[in-house]
């Protein structure tokens, strides 16, 4: 994990994080963890994020559980892969819960993440103690899922070209982010610092393209496996948020996760006001009390 990322989050924890690495045949999957309670909540986040997404929730989830943010093959500072699937994706997330150990574990995922932690509670139930959907992707949802990735691909050529200009759009845009996580101004920096080094390298930028054009190609796979599974009888909460699209699209993918919540065995759907895409930087108490609320309901059994 990247000295700047660590740096970041220590200085905005409190109690400080620690890195950790797992080697998956050559390359190495990176992450940071903080506190100490239990459960342990591991945080996958959307399609082409860096870890360091997470850092709005964060502090406070680590004053009461053990908490991971790892970054996916090739994102922030994990190294690439050869090949990015759906399958190599949840094969290590697999392999770090069997890493961290203390399981079963809170996953909690946001969009494509949510849908990354979906599977590996089909796959290895026995791994998982609860699930939060941060607003997850639909596989159902092919239309939104086009949307997602023009404007995925869009923000990464914008990416790219503040990059060749010093990165100075790249920086203002994290400042932006650093703002709405911290009033200190010397933390500010340092999480401006860290997120510029999640997008300093090309095979960074690669591999958030790699993930976008990998998901429109899995959805016929994913629409059979949701069909012939089902989620394990955890508690699991689904988030969604109100803004940033045209309202039918919402609606149509509102509809599609509030029907992920009505076929879990303890599923709980809520519509978040005011919430954007991104939930846990537009409304990160909300994500906060939900990740403690299902983590607080694995412990009573």
């Amino acid at each position: 994990m990247s000295d700047a990322v660590v740096k970041a989050l220590g200085e905005l924890v409190s109690g400080g994080v620690t890195r950790g690495e797992l080697d998956r045949g050559g390359r190495v999957l990176r992450w940071v963890e903080a506190g100490t309670g239990s459960p342990t909540v591991v945080l996958d986040a959307a399609s082409g994020t860096p870890a360091l997404t997470w850092a709005p929730i964060m502090p406070a989830l680590a004053g009461h559980v053990r908490v991971i943010a790892y970054d996916r093959a090739g994102l922030g500072m994990s190294d690439p892969a050869a090949r990015l699937t759906a399958g190599s994706a949840v094969a290590d997330l697999t392999a770090l819960l069997t890493e961290i150990g203390r399981e079963p574990f809170v996953l909690v995922g946001h969009s494509w993440g949510g849908q990354l932690v979906q599977q590996v509670a089909w796959r290895a139930p026995q791994l998982v103690s609860g699930l939060v959907l941060v607003d997850p992707a639909h596989e159902q949802f092919e239309p939104l899922l086009g949307r997602i990735l023009e404007e995925a691909f869009s923000y990464l050529f914008a990416v790219r070209r503040a990059l060749g200009r010093s990165g100075r759009s790249l920086r203002e845009a994290a400042v932006r982010a650093a703002e709405a996580v911290t009033d200190d101004p010397r933390i500010q920096g340092l999480l401006v610092e860290a997120e510029l080094a999640c997008y300093a390298h090309e095979h960074q930028i690669r591999a958030a393209k790699a993930e976008n054009r990998m998901i429109p190609r899995e959805a016929a796979t994913l629409r059979r496996l949701r069909a012939a599974s089902r989620l394990p009888g955890v508690p699991v909460t689904v988030l969604s948020a109100t803004q940033g699209m045209p309202r039918r699209w919402r609606e149509r993918w509102t509809a599609l996760q509030a029907q992920i919540a009505a076929e879990a065995e303890h599923g709980e759907h809520s519509v978040v006001p005011d919430a954007g895409h991104y939930i846990h930087r537009s409304r990160p108490e909300t994500v906060t009390q939900a990740v403690l609320a299902v983590s607080k309901r694995t412990q009573l059994g």
